[in-house]
């Protein structure tokens, strides 16, 4: 019996299969592809799949476009060698991003490294990526992030500006302090401060001098400030005075003007390679010993011969050398 074929919309099926008696062929589902990555000795079988859903990551990178253009290879042994330096207990948090878009960083495992793992193989750590039951350690970092975005906006639109216009003055180095807002200076000219406060770039900023209250924010500050290339900084909180407390008369008619001094905090820094120090040849000044007068000196008399120095004899020349001729005995 030959077999009656229908067709509709383009699919043709035979009349057995219509009537439910054989199941229509099914397309086949192409294999997904595995590899193997080894971090830290461990090996990891995951589809590239999971990576290339991610092409700004790391390794979303390495599995995506450089690994068609043949720019990520494998060993010898077809393997994936990644992540140097990152350890497995870190990797396998990476790999939850990966399948769930979600870190779940479990205890015993530090939120600082998983910070470093996360900056390494590019990939966002915030609080909308990043989960931990150690909440002080991930606000820890989270606020180290926002001090470094901060300063950078500090640093552009105060701090620069003042670097700049020490260094057209001719200055190689710049102390900046920071006041209040409704901080008011005010100085007696004829007797100011006698610590050379008057050579301080003054910024007015409650903002900025809030940022430099905590500790963990100053350290973020000099970190940024020595990416930029800058030098001998130093970043804390001194006196600074502000306006005149009383004024003293010492005898002599001599008068000392007392200051109130606030607690505010300083930036310095510099820009060249040693400070205090310049980069020219010192030569020493040694006296001539030519005659300045020569006149005078005919007038005087002869001039004397100069003694002649002995010459210096080091001990082991005196060891090596031939022995002296004995004296001759009267």
């Amino acid at each position: 019996m030959i077999p009656l074929c229908f067709s509709a919309c383009g699919a043709s099926v035979t009349l057995d299969e219509a009537r439910g008696g054989v199941d229509p062929p099914r397309p086949l589902t192409p294999r997904r592809e595995r590899v193997t990555l080894v971090v830290d000795g461990t090996h990891f079988i995951v589809d590239p799949a999971l990576f290339v859903a991610h092409p700004d990551t790391m390794l979303g990178r390495m599995f995506g476009p450089a690994r068609q253009h043949n720019f990520t290879r494998p060993n010898a042994k077809g393997e994936y060698e990644v992540a140097e330096g990152i350890g497995a207990s870190i990797f396998r948090v990476i790999l939850d991003f990966y399948r769930g878009g979600l870190l779940q960083c479990p205890e015993g495992v530090p939120v600082a490294e998983l910070r470093e793992a996360c900056d390494y193989l590019c990939i966002n750590f915030d609080y909308s990526t990043v989960r931990c039951r150690d909440l002080s350690a991930l606000l820890h970092e989270l606020s180290n992030d926002g001090a470094r975005r901060q300063f950078e906006v500090f640093l552009e639109e105060l701090v620069v500006p003042a670097m700049v216009s020490s260094a057209q003055e001719g200055e190689r180095e710049c102390h900046i302090v920071v006041l209040l807002d409704d901080d008011i200076v005010d100085w007696d000219q004829d007797n100011p401060p006698p610590m050379g406060e008057e050579y301080s770039q003054i910024l007015y900023s409650t903002r900025l001098y809030r940022f430099f209250k905590y500790i963990e924010n100053r350290d973020v500050a000099k970190a940024l400030l020595k990416e930029r290339g800058l030098k001998n900084i130093r970043i804390g909180v001194e006196g600074y005075p502000t306006c005149k407390e009383k004024v003293k008369r010492r005898p002599g008619g001599r008068s000392e003007v007392i200051y109130n001094y606030v607690q505010r905090p300083f930036i310095q820094l510099s820009w060249e390679k040693e400070e205090g120090k310049s980069r020219h040849v010192d030569f020493q000044c040694v006296r001539s010993k030519s005659v300045p007068n020569l006149t005078a000196t005919l007038e005087e008399g002869p001039v004397r011969p100069a003694a002649t120095p002995t010459p210096q004899v080091d001990e082991l020349d005196r060891l090596n050398g031939p022995s002296p001729h004995p004296a001759t005995q009267k």
